[in-house]
């Protein structure tokens, strides 16, 4: 590890941050910062908010608290294309150096639950023996790692929209090349797929 790797992937440090951010310290906001650091030691990222911030691609595959701590350790969100959300319901996230082309696969493991209880076995709470006992487990207690490859498209990348089409039975703008094309026709995916939501009424502008 590096002087700078040491400086910025301080437990403490990076904790208090991720609980600012959070609300509240549990046992996947310590998993999902320890997930972090050894992401991106593994994929030579050393100063994610800084030099490295446009050499980064976190994909999460869990909406829950370690998502909350990858954002506050690596600074990558969906806001700046930097975070990708792939709905597995895993408590997993992949770490893309897009520099080198390296990428691992950390997932958190099944059995460290009941090892934090052997860690911590003078805590009575189930949550607050893994959050204290997470902190101090060894990396290889805590997760799995693996070499993966992720191939990333354009439309994908941060920066620009690369295209805007619009929907030829909504109306509505779609960007990133998120459209479908049927019989020759675009459209978006919810007029083409079918929505997450329902039409109630055929309003069109705020009031």
């Amino acid at each position: 590890m590096t002087c700078n790797q040491q400086a910025y992937f301080s437990l403490e440090k990076l904790l208090d941050e991720s609980v600012r951010i959070h609300g509240h310290l549990c046992p996947g906001q310590v998993l999902g910062v320890r997930m972090s650091v050894l992401g991106l030691k593994n994929t030579g990222i050393e100063d994610p908010k800084g030099t490295d911030r446009k050499n980064l691609i976190v994909i999460v595959e869990l909406d829950r608290c370690a998502t909350d701590a990858v954002q506050s350790v690596t600074g990558c969100s969906l806001g700046h294309r930097t975070m990708k959300f792939k709905d597995y319901g895993k408590m997993a996230a992949t770490f893309v150096n897009l520099r080198t082309g390296r990428a691992v696969r950390v997932i958190a493991r099944e059995d460290s639950r009941e090892k934090a209880k052997e860690v911590c076995p003078d805590i009575g709470n189930t949550y607050a023996a893994q959050a204290e006992a997470y902190k101090v487990m060894a990396d290889h207690e805590l997760f799995i790692v693996m070499d993966v490859r992720v191939d990333l498209k354009p439309e994908d990348m941060p920066g620009r929209p690369l295209r805007r089409v619009q929907c030829s039975r909504c109306g509505e703008y779609v960007q990133d090349m998120r459209e479908t094309i049927v019989d020759g026709k675009v459209f978006c995916r919810p007029c083409s797929e079918g929505g997450y939501y329902s039409l109630l009424r055929e309003d069109r502008y705020a009031e």
